[in-house]
């Protein structure tokens, strides 16, 4: 299952080059991101339930992003589900001229931790639950 979350360009983002500057896209995918784990819990306390780090995050930069009114489309998803993380993936998307013009691709490595000693963890049951359900069959 794929979770969609709208981002608009903000004034701030752009570079010398008028284009978003690429450190930018990390901000973007990190608010899907949030959205789409406070989605899936229910609730806009996901992490104080189920805390988890970021540790790993690529990014491939396929075309500019450039300042409009339109917000772009920022697709995420799970790939896969481990004993103490989870892999998810995203792209920044242009939805606007009725195609799917593909900005950017990630892959993001979230492991799981204890919210107190944050100490790696095991996934808890429903959290487990929760992320198997939004895999992404491909």
């Amino acid at each position: 299952m794929t979770f969609t979350y709208p981002v608009l360009v903000r004034w701030s983002d752009i570079d010398s080059y008028d284009h978003v500057n690429n450190v930018r896209y990390f901000d973007y995918l990190q608010e899907a991101r949030i959205a789409f784990l406070s989605h899936l819990a229910g609730t806009r306390d996901y992490f104080a339930e189920y805390p988890v780090v970021l540790v790993s995050q690529t990014v491939d930069y396929l075309r500019p992003i450039l300042l409009r009114h339109p917000p772009y489309d920022v697709d995420v998803w799970i790939e896969s589900v481990g004993t103490t993380s989870y892999t998810m993936g995203s792209r920044i998307v242009d939805r606007s001229g009725g195609g799917e013009d593909v900005y950017a691709k990630a892959t993001s490595v979230l492991v799981a931790v204890d919210g107190v000693t944050h100490a790696k963890r095991e996934l808890f049951a429903p959290e487990r639950a929760a992320l198997e359900q939004q895999l992404r069959v491909t």
